[in-house]
């Protein structure tokens, strides 16, 4: 019922007691924003690159359509999967396979903001970043457009920089 309650008010983020935020379970039908390969901060490349595919909201897409910025209650997935080649008839491109890891970036102004959440102990429970680790500052330094990195999300560049909301990064 509880769930039934928080899809009718359009909430994409569900908290445990202890502060755990539940992965959602239809994150999977939300906006897709971009997938990604191999994206690394080293510069050595992976013989074996993983996907790493955005979803959001529906909500905090639409409200980012009309500002160019995101709004309260915005939830990210990062979806990391495998990739492999030569699977099937493929002969030489690189498909996705077993999901590597799950992390999510929500804004939550009652909790202080945005805020990074892992689900390596749990698939179904992430733990809070702790805000020294790297992937704060690095939003922070590196986000084109509210701590996000908009400047991988095709579809919202022109969004954003019409709204005044667009960072140029390195």
């Amino acid at each position: 019922m509880l769930a039934l309650c928080l899809a009718a008010t359009g909430m994409a983020q569900q908290y445990t007691k202890d502060g755990e935020l539940l992965l959602p379970k239809d994150y999977r039908q939300w906006i897709f924003l971009s997938s990604g390969i191999g994206m690394t901060y080293s510069d050595t490349a992976s013989k074996d690159p993983a996907f790493e595919n955005v979803f959001v909201n529906p909500e905090a897409y639409r409200g980012f359509l009309k500002t160019g910025t995101w709004p309260d209650k915005t939830v990210m997935v990062l979806e990391i999967r495998k990739s492999e080649s030569r699977v099937s008839i493929n002969k030489d491109g690189r498909v996705q396979t077993s999901v590597a890891a799950t992390e999510v970036h929500v804004k939550d102004a009652a909790r202080g903001g945005w805020a990074f959440y892992g689900y390596a102990d749990n698939p179904e429970k992430g733990k809070l970043f702790p805000k020294t680790a790297n992937c704060y500052s690095c939003h922070e330094k590196n986000g084109a457009t509210d701590t996000t990195f908009v400047q991988f999300y095709p579809t919202l560049i022109e969004t954003a920089k019409k709204n005044g909301n667009f960072k140029v990064t390195e």
